[in-house]
């Protein structure tokens, strides 16, 4: 219990630092995963080939690579921000492929038909597309998604070889004032599986009170 009671305030920092990177990303993937799932069954074929451009490369990237792009390519154009921020960009835009793709499964158990009655009510593509299709979709689309937020909290880790404070990175701290390594990454263990747990309680929630019952 040393190892954490000694360094409790480096084991908090650590994970809260991996809260908000999750947090903060979820969010970013969410957005975006909705904007490509609504490009890639769009009437417009410019749109459709974007969100399908978007899917196929981010989905086909190691995450790594994906973070040394924006953390080390992004700075040469001019763009200089929190690697913090660039963290939060690699981790929303990657999982935001796989939040598309899971909504995209969800838009296409819905009948056709639901579409085609909201457009002769007057409704625009926008407008049936997010009023009748997603929120049904939705219904069947909360297990993939939660999977694909809790694959993003441990994606995170990576986030810590880039100078970002998370929980993976206090084991480099910890290790150099010489503290049992296999108790620093239990540890660490635990601190990522209560976030992980957190999710997966929400996500359970959400699916008893709106899932699609099987």
């Amino acid at each position: 219990m040393n190892v954490l009671t000694d360094n409790f305030s480096t084991f908090g920092d650590g994970f809260l630092g991996t809260v908000e990177l999750t947090v903060y990303a979820s969010v970013l993937a969410l957005v975006l995963g909705f904007l490509m799932a609504s490009f890639r069954v769009a009437p417009v074929g410019s749109l459709r080939v974007f969100g399908t451009v978007w899917v196929t490369v981010l989905r086909n990237t190691p995450l790594t690579l994906l973070f040394f792009a924006v953390l080390l390519g992004l700075p040469r154009f001019g763009l200089v921000l929190p690697f913090k921020v660039f963290a939060v960009l690699a981790l929303g835009c990657y999982s935001s492929a796989f939040i598309c793709e899971a909504l995209r499964s969800g838009i296409n158990t819905v009948p056709r038909g639901q579409g085609e009655a909201a457009r002769s009510l007057g409704m625009s593509f926008g407008q049936s597309l997010s009023l009748v299709v997603l929120p049904q979709a939705f219904r069947s689309v909360i297990p993939p998604v939660g999977s694909t937020l809790i694959a993003l909290a441990k994606n995170s880790a990576i986030a810590g070889a880039f100078s970002v404070t998370e929980l993976l990175g206090t084991y480099r701290t910890l290790s150099e004032l010489g503290y049992n390594i296999v108790w620093t990454f239990v540890w660490i263990a635990v601190g990522y599986l209560i976030i992980t747990l957190a999710i997966s309680a929400l996500f359970n929630v959400l699916e008893r009170k709106w899932g699609v019952a099987r």
